[in-house]
């Protein structure tokens, strides 16, 4: 190796600058996953169960008055679906909350009010803005949060108390925080599960119109999520939002079909220029083979101390390439994603061993070595 710096050098940086490259992709690729399904779950709930029939959310101008509403058939048991949900593996599950609505009145104005899990919220629309705080207790009858139109149609702010009045039923909450959605939850009133209920006459809180999930990874999981949810269920309607679905399992589709492309192209290239360096070294190294085999050498043994050479190089360039591609990986994380991708020490090996592989790949033109004649060698042609 001494003896042929220059030429050992180019190789070293070729497999070093390969090895680079896929280490990065390759913690991409281990990492991508996680960093997708975070993005997507910015779009909220993917996973809605309701009624074959479910009616439309009541809106102000709805034609149907509130008790039409409340007697539809859209509205669902609120224990069995529940209990239900929770049967299933919750660790692939972000958030998950039940809604009721109605439209009740305050001030004399309607207005849509929902009953949820309030502290489900912040997972199910982490895009929402917020101006006070987060209800962070599930049956908190006492607070509420409301639409920014509601806000300012009424005057309201964080700390600020609240009529609602549903038929004869009144109940009073408390501003907890004005949202931001910027959709029709704007006007609407986000108050506790319970409180809905009561309003609406409910006793025991037993019916619910619909509930919401936010399901982690891919369009896959959620595909069998949905699928095992919906078996759990018979007689429910459980559907995946496909916008949100279809969207993340496509991007996350094509970018490991993009890595892999990636992958596979910078070990092709990465052998190639080991190759033509092997090339050369053989033609260099004539002289010294024919020397060994005259002296008794056999050629599995020349052959094996030019194979462990290629390996060292592949094993030195895998290692530097495997450190150098950790700040690559940061670097690729924080343009694409805007966030950190965290190494994966297993990567270490694994691009080691592809890159012993590449250059023993490249090591081909080594068998022209056993062809050389060690008498034409010593007379010199």
């Amino acid at each position: 190796m001494r003896g042929n710096r220059g030429r050992m050098a180019v190789a070293l940086l070729a497999v070093v600058s390969g090895a680079t490259v896929i280490s990065a992709l390759l913690d991409l690729q281990f990492d991508i996953e996680h960093q997708l399904t975070q993005q997507f779950r910015l779009l909220g709930a993917n996973v809605v169960i309701s009624r074959p029939r479910l009616t439309q959310t009541p809106t102000l101008d709805s034609p149907q008055p509130p008790s039409e509403i409340l007697d539809a058939p859209a509205l669902m048991d609120q224990p069995l679906v529940l209990r239900q949900v929770e049967k299933l593996p919750m660790a692939d599950v972000a958030a998950a909350a039940p809604f009721f609505y109605i439209v009740a009145h305050a001030a004399n104005t309607p207005v849509v009010v929902a009953g949820t899990w309030l502290d489900q919220i912040p997972g199910l629309e982490p895009t929402w803005r917020i101006d006070g705080r987060w209800v962070t207790a599930r049956d908190d009858e006492a607070d509420c949060l409301i639409g920014r139109r509601v806000a300012r149609q009424f005057a309201l702010v964080p700390g600020s108390s609240l009529d609602v009045q549903y038929l004869d039923r009144r109940a009073q909450v408390r501003v907890a925080g004005v949202i931001d959605a910027g959709g029709t939850e704007d006007s609407q009133i986000f108050v506790s599960l319970p409180i809905a209920q009561k309003l609406a006459g409910q006793s025991g809180g037993a019916q619910i119109e619909l509930v919401q999930i936010s399901v982690r990874g891919t369009s896959a999981t959620i595909d069998r999520y949905t699928a095992q949810l919906a078996a759990a269920l018979p007689g429910y309607e459980v559907r995946p939002i496909q916008a949100v679905s279809r969207a993340e399992g496509n991007l996350l589709d094509r970018t490991r079909l993009l890595i892999a492309l990636m992958v596979a192209l910078i070990l092709v290239l990465t052998a190639l220029c080991v190759l033509a360096t092997m090339a050369a070294l053989a033609m260099e190294r004539r002289k010294d083979v024919g020397l060994m085999k005259a002296l008794g050498g056999s050629i599995s043994r020349i052959v094996s101390l030019f194979l462990a050479e290629v390996g060292s190089l592949g094993a030195a360039g895998g290692l530097i390439g495997s450190v150098l591609g950790v700040a690559l990986a940061r670097w690729m994380g924080q343009r694409v994603f805007g966030a950190l991708i965290h190494p994966r020490w297993d990567i270490f090996p694994l691009t080691i061993a592809l890159m012993v592989g590449v250059a023993l790949a490249g090591a081909l033109p080594l068998r022209l070595l056993g062809k050389v004649k060690p008498a034409v060698i010593l007379r010199g042609e």
